[in-house]
């Protein structure tokens, strides 16, 4: 007997909140293991007395024991205060509010540019077959090996310095503009998940051209294009969805990379940042966020698919 949705979605609701949890215990734990007093860091070379120093670390936090300090930390967090920067002596949620409009922005474009040309691709290349086969998976076997990193640095090469196409640095002004100045970035970090949409997407759209209602709608007489539409579009979105779902959740975390190259004041660059000056609060911060967005989708994906596609059986 198949369960209500209401059932589902708190099967779901809870299954989120558990993975969060235990993640966040990961993070806590893990920062904890790094070597070297943020406390130091935070000095920037100055000379600090025993009692300065005590005081640094009481006032973040630092000389409570691990599941005290976790149960403060975690507290805070259901109460969406991620805590105060070390560096900035300001609330990390709003640090992180505050650049969240470049860094969603880059990772919207990147990911609409990665689905639309992997997904046409993939299309493409399971229909015709042949040299549009080969040459589909060279690309995507190219787009897979290629780092955001190296994709920045080609790309800011060629047409950012040698041709100018493109600006350089900056996230630009103006909904326009920002799009010009994020095309760069975007495609630097669309490259490889390009790459694994086309080949995830290609495996999936031949198998539903080889399934046996696909046969038997050709054989009545049904258009080429609706049988595609109908049939195989559709029931190839499934493993796709997956797949995108995740794409999109390490997307966020390639930002640091290619913030950190155009120039641009998003999450990703002030993760990058922190890092270096061991500010735990917005490392921990950012690392909770980004695990808390690829549950929300997968999430979003489980419950969605079997709309999609009725043979995936929801809460299965």
């Amino acid at each position: 007997m198949p369960r209500t949705l209401a059932a589902r979605l708190g099967g779901r609701a809870i299954g989120a909140m558990l993975t969060v949890l235990s993640a966040s215990v990961v993070i806590y734990g893990a920062l904890r293991l790094v070597p070297g007093d943020p406390v130091l860091a935070l000095s920037a070379g100055r000379r600090l007395t025993p009692d300065q120093i005590e005081a640094l670390r009481h006032e973040h936090g630092l000389d409570r024991g691990f599941v005290e300090g976790y149960l403060g930390w975690f507290g805070d967090v259901l109460r969406l205060d991620l805590g105060t920067s070390m560096n900035y002596q300001t609330g990390v949620t709003s640090l992180l509010t505050g650049r969240l409009g470049v860094s969603g922005l880059l990772i919207l474009y990147s990911a609409v540019l990665a689905i639309a040309f992997g997904a046409t691709v993939a299309l493409v290349s399971a229909v015709k077959g042949g040299v549009a086969n080969r040459l589909a998976g060279a690309a995507a076997a190219i787009a897979m090996a290629t780092p955001p990193f190296v994709a920045a640095i080609l790309l800011l090469g060629v047409f950012a310095v040698g041709l100018d196409w493109f600006p350089a640095t900056g996230a630009g002004s103006g909904f326009t503009d920002r799009l010009w100045h994020l095309t760069l970035p975007a495609t630097a970090m669309a490259i490889a998940a390009f790459g694994v949409l086309a080949r995830v997407g290609h495996a999936a759209f031949t198998d539903e051209l080889g399934r046996e209602h696909v046969e038997v709608a050709r054989s009545r007489g049904v258009s080429g294009a609706a049988v595609i539409r109908r049939h195989v579009v559709r029931n190839a979105l499934a493993p796709m969805l997956t797949i995108m779902a995740v794409l999109v959740a390490s997307l966020f975390v390639g930002t640091a990379v290619v913030e950190t190259a155009f120039g641009l004041d998003g999450v990703g660059a002030l993760l990058v940042s922190s890092v270096s000056r061991r500010d735990f609060p917005v490392v921990q911060g950012i690392a909770l966020f980004a695990v808390a967005l690829f549950v929300v989708l997968n999430t979003l994906v489980d419950l969605v698919m079997p709309l999609i596609d009725p043979r995936v059986k929801a809460g299965a």
